[in-house]
């Protein structure tokens, strides 16, 4: 019986590797993989998931509007396994169709993704996927102090720590860093004082 998979976790903690792995895993054994992004995610080209680490791969991108079950249904009724990445920037609604994809097509979705944005505010999509996955995993990073890292800090371009803006703001190392919370508010607190 397919299930509907969260694996989540803080900005570098592999998700994206985990991902394009795991689409490899399934190739590997001759299955049919459809991998898809939302297409807010630009950062490396609105068509491709790559990682850290140099691997990439072509997705499809879904916009905010799209149909994600009526697009499998159209193009990749075939597929063995819908891997997503980047699955917090999805809508609700467009989670509850991944869920259907499960339900009614009995084809596996492995959904990869942030938990909580650079305030600890979860995002939209990631809240449908912890109300709804049949399985939740924590995707574990650490902190420079050598804690669990479960804040993705926004560093703005002084350096300091961002604690107001847009949800969204695409990045990567030289925008976030994942931190532990004690290390998030020790330097938030340490930064307002130097002001």
């Amino acid at each position: 019986m397919a299930k509907l998979y969260f694996k989540y976790g803080a900005m570098g903690s592999s998700k994206s590797a985990q991902a394009l792995m795991t689409k490899f895993n399934y190739e590997e054994k001759d299955r049919t993989v459809w991998l898809i992004k939302p297409s807010v995610d630009t950062r490396d080209g609105a068509d491709t998931v790559y990682s850290r680490v140099g691997l990439s791969a072509k997705a499809q991108a879904i916009s905010p509007q799209d149909d994600i079950y009526e697009m499998f249904c159209e193009k990749c009724r075939n597929a063995d396994v819908v891997i997503s990445d980047e699955s917090q920037f999805f809508t609700e609604a467009q989670i509850d169709q991944l869920r259907r994809i499960v339900d009614e097509c009995d084809i596996p979705v492995l959904c990869f993704g942030l938990r909580t944005d650079f305030l600890t505010h979860v995002f939209p999509g990631s809240r449908r996927l912890l109300e709804i996955a049949d399985s939740i995993t924590e995707i574990k990073t650490i902190c420079r102090c050598g804690r669990k890292a479960t804040v993705n800090a926004r560093i703005g371009e002084n350096g300091q720590i961002v604690t107001s803006g847009s949800q969204v703001l695409l990045g990567g190392n030289d925008r976030y860093e994942a931190m532990c919370h004690r290390c998030w508010k020790e330097r938030i607190a340490r930064e307002s004082a130097e002001k």
